[in-house]
């Protein structure tokens, strides 16, 4: 519905100009802080509110993650979840700002995604998405912002981590050969899509949306690359994966997608598909016979396992460089998991009046400097 987004906001990457003192309190009284500083990060700062934010959204997490647990197991998850909270805001803190020392600008791809969201739930202009953005009660820089901190931390950990990280031959192989049994398997066909919806649509919107369909079936025979039209034209919920929706066996999918798959080799497209909901065009990413797989048929799966294995070790080290190189500290009261030994606090200090001269405000405030700028 086009009432209800489906984005998911992470509340952890909140981000943008904080203020330390509310402007109505400027005016009405004045010196009266309003916000508690959790922790500072380098010169960006987490507040109480934003703790408490990411708390609220942690919750709805668990909740969502743990659908079919008891309230005891809830309550259990989140209280463990809970002890990392300000570890895992700090790290996100710390990733955007090598961002900005890397010079990293996502601009132009943050159009793209937004666009993207606006297509996917089918808004005709980026203002009826700014619309339906607040009338959730979240201002849209908030969540521009959001979304921009997100691509950058995931860009930083592409280039410094990701980029960096070897997976050699003889690693996939030895895996393989210790986890046969899992790679013996019934028939199953890897698909991707591109799905244009006629959900609402009246009879001449639906020919409309069926001669866009053929047009993207044609381009694609004439060999334009299919991740890249998903991504672009897809409006369906897998877009942002290149339209991958995963294996499948036989039995999982209707009948009329199976007896269109299953007669496919690894890299066709079928026809155009008319659905309950929509037209479609998939592609076979690769079909898989019964029995046990071949090495090269799952070399990509191995590779994706080992990168998953290595990458939460090979993270908590990158974040432990950054903590080194930057000036971090926490109030008193409140838990950082990944403090590095000898890190300082936070010390509470009385509100002072509120002045024109900047000075007192820069003296009761100090902004550190990070360490080897």
């Amino acid at each position: 519905m086009k009432n209800r987004i489906a984005v998911q906001l992470s509340l952890l990457a909140v981000s943008g100009a904080f203020l330390l003192l509310a402007p109505a309190s400027r005016a009405q009284s004045k010196g009266a802080v309003v916000e508690e500083i959790v922790a500072r990060v380098n010169n960006r700062i987490i507040t109480l509110s934003d703790y408490q934010k990411a708390s609220a959204g942690l919750a709805q997490e668990v909740a969502q993650d743990c659908q079919n647990c008891s309230q005891l197991q809830i309550q259990s998850e989140l209280k463990e979840r809970q002890k990392n909270l300000l570890r895992d805001m700090i790290d996100q803190q710390l990733l955007i700002e090598r961002g900005k020392d890397m010079d990293i600008n996502v601009e132009t791809d943050l159009v793209k995604r937004l666009d993207d969201v606006r297509k996917q739930n089918n808004f005709a202009t980026l203002e009826d998405l700014e619309k339906a953005v607040e009338s959730q009660g979240i201002v849209w820089e908030d969540y521009k912002n959001q979304m921009r901190d997100g691509m950058v931390t995931q860009e930083v950990i592409r280039r410094e981590v990701g980029g960096r990280m070897d997976i050699g031959s003889d690693e996939v192989k030895k895996y393989y050969e210790a986890h046969k049994q899992e790679f013996n398997r019934p028939e199953q066909v890897a698909l991707a899509e591109i799905f244009l919806s006629t959900e609402g649509k009246s009879p001449e919107e639906i020919a409309a949306v069926r001669t866009r369909a053929e047009d993207l079936h044609n381009r694609l025979v004439k060999g334009e690359d299919f991740s890249a039209l998903a991504k672009r034209y897809s409006e369906g919920s897998t877009a942002n994966q290149n339209g991958e929706l995963g294996q499948f066996e036989r039995g999982q999918l209707s009948k009329q997608l199976e007896d269109a798959v299953f007669g496919m080799e690894r890299g066709q497209i079928t026809d155009v598909i008319q659905t309950k909901t929509g037209f479609e065009v998939l592609k076979v990413l690769d079909h898989f016979q019964a029995g046990l797989q071949p090495l090269d048929k799952v070399e990509g799966e191995i590779m994706n396992v080992l990168y998953r294995q290595k990458m939460d070790p090979a993270m908590r080290a990158y974040w432990a460089q950054l903590r080194e190189e930057s000036y971090v500290t926490v109030k008193p009261g409140y838990v950082d998991t990944a403090a590095v030994a000898g890190a300082t606090v936070i010390q509470e200090v009385a509100p002072t009046p509120d002045s024109s001269d900047k000075k007192k405000e820069k003296k009761r405030l100090p902004v550190p400097k990070v360490s080897g700028s």
